[in-house]
């Protein structure tokens, strides 16, 4: 049974998350929040799989809740929920640790789907999307010309050149077929790259290593 805690400050919202969730077989909501610091309080005494967390919510708002879930380092995943014209808190989200996002619009289906894959440790958002939200999140802050890049964090010289070319491939929103194919090798064996490589940087997931690509300038966004 797949435990969902609801973080969301609308009424409405919170029923229609409820009411699906009670109607498919193997989820469950054991509790809904209606903003940041009742999430928090609430994922520490429920300890579900996965926070179907809003970003706008009264008082602490769903990305500073994402953090602090993290933080404590309990088995509880996030999922952010999000518009597409609002790149930058997505962003946001997942730099505090949330294991994807997906849009207020998806499908029920969509949302089902998103909870499972959290639930089983991977990360919601799709390679090529992630890199579209994040080259657009980029170009917004990202000063024309710009070419100062961020210091490299030092995990990133932990990576063999192998590695290091897997983790560039990832950032450019390759599947793991694509890498295989590209560099020449099997799939099983980038799947072990691909592990070793989140591992060494101690990202939970792939949006996470993507993220950490951007911030050490290994990949810029398309124009």
């Amino acid at each position: 049974m797949t435990t969902v805690l609801i973080a969301d400050d609308q009424p409405l919202q919170r029923l229609g998350f409820r009411m699906l969730l009670q109607g498919t077989p193997g989820m469950s909501a054991v509790g809904e929040a209606r903003d940041g610091a009742e999430a928090v309080r609430m994922v520490a005494d429920l300890r579900p799989e996965v926070a179907l967390m809003d970003i706008r919510m009264p008082g602490m708002d769903g990305i500073e809740a994402t953090r602090r879930i993290v933080a404590a380092g309990g088995r509880t995943r996030v999922l952010i929920l999000t518009t597409f014209a609002l790149d930058e808190y997505a962003h946001a989200g997942l730099r505090a640790g949330a294991s994807g996002f997906l849009l207020k619009e998806a499908r029920p289906e969509e949302v089902l789907a998103g909870i499972r894959a959290v639930a089983g440790g991977d990360a919601v958002v799709a390679p090529r999307l992630t890199r579209r939200l994040l080259d657009a999140y980029a170009r917004q802050v990202l000063a024309p010309g710009d070419a100062t890049l961020p210091a490299a964090d030092r995990r990133l010289g932990e990576l063999s050149d192998r590695e290091h070319e897997v983790l560039l491939a990832i950032a450019r929103g390759w599947t793991n077929t694509e890498i295989a194919e590209r560099l020449v090798l099997t799939e099983s064996t980038v799947k072990k790259h691909v592990g070793r490589v989140l591992a060494k940087l101690g990202a939970r997931d792939r949006v996470q290593a993507v993220i950490m690509a951007y911030d050490a300038g290994l990949v810029r966004p398309r124009s």
